[in-house]
């Protein structure tokens, strides 16, 4: 019987956002299961975010009709069987000031919202999500189904009144630990605040799949960082610490003596200041088992404009309404990136290969190059660094640790090792990404799914 991953999303809704969404929805159920859409901030405001999702929703409502007109398979068998709980998460980072770059457009689909407005849900959209509560403790009850209406997108998912990273948990801790993956492809600042709240809880992740950083190759957002780490530094390098061996050896630094919280982020929606993790003693052992997809290896695999006009061109003068809404928001990213870059109309999919990797790692595992046990960091203080993730690139041996007896063996910097980046018991522990099955399979896989080409 084929294995079916289930997995929680946790986006900022662009381009290549919505593309690994449509990815993973038109999946066949046994692949993969979306049990939770977990909306964050990203290029745009997270109200922005949240609105590309629900139209996300209300375009495949009407391609089902389409399809089902047609006489054509539907489609979308993931997404018709398992129906995903759509949960917001705050709209700013935890620390850092809110940085959009709006380089998606205005709304994060290169302004579809306005030229093609009858692809924008009505207004009453906003009426299914309310404004997250407070709440400190994590319910097992099922989310509420309260908001249901005649709205046509609601038959294809359920809106939460909870926050995200308590929806997170919720479902962590009611399925058994080891069979949820996260599959993160925006700012971290959700998975930070679940990581705070219940570490433990999230430490029953499957996996935590993450876009981000840049290791070898510039960044896309400053010379040195890419959007998702940059965004949220704070948020990503305390996700990251949560797999190391010492959690606080690589925690981000405390804010200084007489700067308040309010003084990196002005903002009061989203908690500053969070807690340090327990002692390693009262974690137990498990960490986080993450994997890293970073500019390097995302960068290369690309849509063409040739290979998506090829299939999408056919489809649209037949009246599919999701061929010309991913053609409407495609195209004036295909312009854009002609006019910035040499390469060429193409567009790097680097959210996409998130839900590839969730889609074929178990029965392709030997495709798959998985580099394990990297301690990779993220700069969190620098005046032109933040967000940079960082490796160790000298050609040192190990040193071993100096251990103090009375401080519960946890570890400490060996002399002339600062920052503790030699020690077997201090840094970070993750796996990095560094080959795939191919740079041209992967578009040739999500428009097959996609389109049903």
């Amino acid at each position: 019987m084929a294995f079916t991953s289930k997995v929680i999303i946790d986006t900022d809704p662009g381009i290549d956002d919505t593309l690994a969404l449509l990815l993973a929805f038109s999946s066949a159920s046994e692949e993969l299961e979306v049990l939770l859409i977990s909306v964050t901030y990203g290029n745009i405001e997270v109200r922005k975010c949240l609105r590309n999702i629900v139209s996300l929703f209300f375009v495949i409502s009407k391609e089902l009709e389409w399809r089902q007109s047609q006489g054509l398979p539907e489609g979308f068998e993931g997404l018709r069987k398992h129906k995903p709980i759509v949960a917001i998460g705050p709209d700013k980072p935890l620390e850092q000031p809110m940085m959009t770059d709006y380089f998606h457009g205005i709304d994060g689909l290169g302004g579809i919202h306005t030229s093609h407005k009858h692809f924008s849900p009505p207004e009453t959209w906003k009426t299914l999500f309310s404004a997250p509560p407070e709440d400190d403790q994590i319910t097992s009850a099922a989310p509420s189904d309260v908001h249901s209406n005649t709205y046509p997108s609601t038959s294809l998912f359920t809106p939460s009144d909870r926050p995200s990273h308590l929806e997170i948990l919720r479902l962590l801790e009611e399925n058994p630990p080891k069979t949820i993956s996260i599959i993160a492809i925006g700012p971290l600042t959700n998975l930070a605040l679940a990581a705070s709240h219940a570490p433990q809880t999230l430490t029953r992740a499957k996996s935590i799949l993450i876009m981000g950083g840049a290791i070898s190759v510039p960044g896309n957002v400053t010379p040195f960082a890419e959007f998702n780490t940059w965004a949220d530094p704070t948020a990503a390098a305390r996700l990251f610490a949560l797999t190391s061996p010492n959690p606080a050896s690589t925690m981000p630094p405390p804010l200084k003596p007489n700067e308040s919280a309010h003084d990196r982020n002005d903002d009061t929606s989203c908690p500053t200041s969070l807690p340090p993790y327990p002692s390693k003693l009262d974690l137990g052992p498990d960490r986080l088992k993450m994997i890293l997809f970073p500019l390097d290896i995302t960068s290369p695999h690309k849509l063409h404009r040739a290979d998506f006009t090829s299939v999408a061109r056919p489809l649209i003068a037949k009246g599919s309404p999701l061929a010309e809404w991913t053609n409407a928001f495609l195209a004036v990213t295909f312009d854009k990136m002609e006019t910035q870059f040499m390469s060429g109309p193409s567009i790097e999919m680097h959210d996409p290969m998130t839900v590839w990797y969730a889609l074929t790692c178990e029965r392709q595992y030997d495709q798959w190059q998985i580099k394990r046990g990297e301690d990779i960091r993220v700069e969190t203080a620098g005046q032109w660094t933040r967000g940079m993730v960082g490796v160790d690139r000298r050609d040192f041996r190990k040193q071993g640790d100096v251990v103090d007896s009375d401080d519960n063996d946890e570890g400490h910097e060996a002399p002339g090792d600062h920052g503790g980046w030699l020690s077997t018991s201090l840094g970070n522990r993750v796996g990095r990404c560094v080959g795939t099955p191919g740079e041209n399979e992967l578009s040739r896989i999500l428009l097959q799914k996609i389109f049903g080409t």
